[in-house]
C-alpha cells in the first residue's frame, strides 16, 4: 500500500510539475480576490492610506514621460545584471539558440557568411545550412544584436540590452494610446512578467527584438497621424525593418493593418496638406525601407547566391518535409545523414503537421497554441482584466488595435507551429488591450462596492510576489518550476574542461535512443578550423576521415544523454 501511494504521488507530481508556477499564481489570485472583496466592504469607496501614497508617487513619476521610459528600460537591465551571481549567464540549450549564435559569431568577425567546410557532413545541425555557404537560416536581426554583445564581451549582453530596450519601448508606445500612469504600469508589468525570468531574457532566442519592432510600430502610428513628424515616421519605418529582419512572416501580418491605415491617412487626411504628409511621412518611410530592402537583398545574395532567396528557404528546402503553413502540402522526405535530424524533421515536425490536417487535430493544435501563449503572456493574474474585454470592444479608440489583433491572430492560426516568440511583434498590442481592460476593471463595482479598484491594486503585487518567490526558490535550491533557465549546464561543464586543456580538441557526440530532438550539443563557431573545440556527430566508420583531417587535435567521445555525462579520450 505505501508503495502504491508513493507511486501515485510521483505520477501526480510529474503531471503537475510543469504547471506548479501557474497553480501557485492561481492560488494567489483566488486569495487576492477574497481580500479585494473584504477590502471593498471595509473601505467602501475610499482608497487605503498606504495605497493612496503609493499611487500619488506613481502618478508623479508617470507624468514625467521620458523618465518613465528610462525607468522601465533601466530596471530590468540593473536588476538582471545584479542577479548574475545568483542566476548566472545562460548557456545555450536549444538548437535555435546555436543557430543565432552562429550568426552572431559570423557578424562579430566582420563577415556576412562563411565558406563551406570540407568535412561539413560531420557538423550538420538544425537551422544551419552548409551549402551554398555555412550560415544560420534565420534573418540577421537577432544575430546582429548578439554580435554587438559578443564584441562587448559576451553575446548575452545583446540579449540583456535588447530586453531592457523592449520594456522602455513598450512604455513609450503605450503613452501614445493611454494616460501616462497606465503606460508606466504596462512597462513595469512587462519587466515583471517578461524581462527578468522568462526565456526571452535567459536564452538566446531574442524575442525581445521583435517586440521592440512591434512597439515602435504601435507607438509611432498615432503620433504620425496627429503630428506628421518625420522622426515619428522614421521610428515607424525602423519598426518595419526590425520585424522584417527578426520575424518576417509575423511581422508582415502585423504591419498590414498599419500599412492600410497609413495609406488611407495619406490620401484622405485632413489635418495636414497632402504635400506635408508626403514629404514628412511617406518620403522618410519609403527611403528607409528602400535602403533596408537593398541591404537585405545584398545579404541574401551573399548567403544564398540569390538576392530573392532567403536563407530560411534554402535551409527548409534541404532539410524539411513539413511546410510552414497548414494549407500547404508536405514535401518529399530528404535524405538525412544523421538519425537525430530525421527524428526532428520527420518524427516531430512532419508528425505535428499531419496532426493539423484533420479538423479535430487542427482544433487540438490550435488549443495547444492558445495555451502556450496564455501561459507565457498572461497566466491567471493577467487573465482577470480580460473579463472587461466586452467593454473594450465598445471603445471607439480601441477599434484599430482590435483590428490589428484580429488580423495577427488569424495569421498565427494558419502556422504549423507557434511559440511565444512567434507572437513577439504583438507584445505591445496585447499590453495595450490588457491595460484598457484594467481601466474598465478599476471602475467596476459589485453591490455598490469598488471591488474592481481593489483587484487592480493587487494584480501588480501578485506579479511582484511571483518574482520574489522564484528568486527565493533559486537561492534556496528549491525546484518549483521546470529546469531553471540557465541552459545546458552539462555541455558547459564539458566545454570548460576542454578549454582548460592544452591544445585543440575534437569532440564526437553520441546521443541515446531517447534523446530529446530539441536539445543540441553539436555546434561550431564560424571559423571551424580555428576553434579551440570542434563538435561533430558520430558517423561510425566515417569518423576516421574526420580524425585524419584534424590529426593535430585530441579526440574525445561524449555520450551526451548519460547522467553523469560520460567523456572518454579516443586513442590515437
Amino acid at each position: 500500500m505505501p508503495l502504491t501511494a508513493n507511486r501515485l504521488g510521483i505520477e501526480l507530481y510529474a503531471r503537475l510539475a510543469n504547471w506548479s508556477l501557474t497553480l501557485i499564481e492561481l492560488l494567489l489570485v483566488l486569495e487576492a480576490a477574497g481580500l479585494a472583496a473584504r477590502g471593498a466592504r471595509r473601505f467602501g469607496g475610499d482608497t487605503p492610506a498606504q495605497f493612496a501614497a503609493v499611487e500619488r508617487a506613481f502618478g508623479g513619476l508617470a507624468r514625467q514621460k521620458r523618465l518613465s521610459v528610462t525607468v522601465c528600460g533601466l530596471l530590468p537591465l540593473v536588476v538582471r545584471a545584479a542577479l548574475i551571481p545568483l542566476l548566472g549567464i545562460p548557456f545555450p540549450t536549444w538548437h535555435d539558440e546555436f543557430s543565432f549564435l552562429l550568426a552572431s559569431d559570423t557578424f562579430a568577425h566582420g563577415r556576412l557568411t562563411n565558406p563551406t567546410h570540407p568535412m561539413w557532413v560531420h557538423f550538420e545541425s538544425f537551422h544551419i545550412f552548409h551549402h551554398p555557404t555555412y550560415m544560420s537560416m534565420y534573418p540577421p536581426g537577432q544575430g546582429l544584436v548578439l554580435a554587438a554583445g559578443q564584441v562587448l564581451g559576451h553575446p548575452w549582453i545583446g540579449q540583456l540590452v535588447a530586453t531592457a530596450v523592449m520594456c522602455g519601448a513598450l512604455c513609450w508606445a503605450l503613452q501614445a494610446w493611454l494616460p501616462p500612469q497606465w503606460a508606466l504600469l504596462g512597462g513595469l508589468l512587462a519587466v515583471l512578467r517578461i524581462a527578468l525570468l522568462s526565456y526571452w531574457m535567459n536564452t538566446y532566442f531574442m524575442g525581445s527584438l521583435a517586440a521592440i519592432g512591434g512597439a515602435l510600430m504601435l507607438g509611432a502610428y498615432p503620433r504620425v497621424r496627429r503630428r506628421a513628424r518625420w522622426r515619428d515616421a522614421l521610428l515607424m519605418a525602423a519598426g518595419v525593418v526590425i520585424l522584417a529582419n527578426t520575424r518576417p512572416y509575423e511581422g508582415l501580418v502585423f504591419c498590414l493593418p498599419f500599412a492600410a491605415g497609413m495609406a488611407v491617412w495619406l490620401v484622405r487626411g485632413e489635418k495636414f496638406r497632402f504635400r506635408q504628409r508626403a514629404l514628412r511621412v511617406a518620403l522618410p518611410v519609403l527611403l528607409t525601407l528602400a535602403v533596408a530592402g537593398a541591404g537585405m537583398s545584398y545579404y541574401f545574395w551573399r548567403v544564398t547566391g540569390s538576392a530573392l532567396n532567403m536563407p530560411y528557404q534554402v535551409d527548409r528546402a534541404q532539410y524539411a518535409a513539413a511546410p510552414y503553413f497548414v494549407w500547404q502540402k508536405a514535401g518529399p522526405e530528404p535524405e538525412y545523414r544523421h538519425p537525430v535530424m530525421r527524428n526532428f524533421y520527420v518524427g516531430w515536425e512532419l508528425h505535428d503537421y499531419k496532426a493539423t490536417q484533420s479538423l479535430s487535430g487542427f482544433l487540438a493544435h490550435t488549443a495547444h497554441k492558445a495555451l502556450v501563449l496564455w501561459t507565457f503572456y498572461l497566466g491567471p493574474v493577467l487573465t482577470i482584466p480580460l473579463l472587461m474585454m466586452g467593454r473594450v470592444f465598445r471603445d471607439r479608440r480601441m477599434r484599430f488595435p482590435l483590428l490589428v489583433a484580429a488580423v495577427f491572430g488569424a495569421g498565427l492560426l494558419v502556422e504549423t507551429w507557434t511559440g511565444s516568440h512567434y507572437a513577439a511583434p504583438a507584445t505591445c498590442l496585447l499590453y495595450l488591450l490588457l491595460l484598457q481592460c484594467m481601466r474598465h476593471l478599476r471602475r467596476a463595482q459589485w453591490r455598490q462596492r469598488p471591488v474592481g479598484a481593489q483587484i487592480m491594486r493587487v494584480i501588480p503585487l501578485i506579479c511582484l510576489a511571483m518574482i520574489v518567490l522564484r528568486f527565493t526558490a533559486v537561492a534556496a535550491h528549491a525546484r518549483i518550476e521546470p529546469v531553471w533557465p540557465r541552459g545546458n549546464l552539462e555541455r558547459a561543464e564539458v566545454v570548460q574542461k576542454l578549454t582548460e586543456m592544452p591544445g585543440k580538441q575534437l569532440v564526437i557526440v553520441e546521443y541515446g535512443s531517447g534523446h530529446g530532438s530539441h536539445i543540441e550539443w553539436v555546434f561550431n563557431h564560424a571559423d571551424i578550423d580555428a576553434a579551440k573545440i570542434v563538435w561533430a556527430r558520430d558517423m561510425g566508420r566515417q569518423n576516421e576521415e574526420l580524425i585524419q583531417y584534424f590529426h593535430d587535435r585530441t579526440v574525445w567521445r561524449v555520450w551526451a544523454d548519460e547522467r553523469p555525462v560520460r567523456m572518454e579520450q579516443v586513442a590515437p
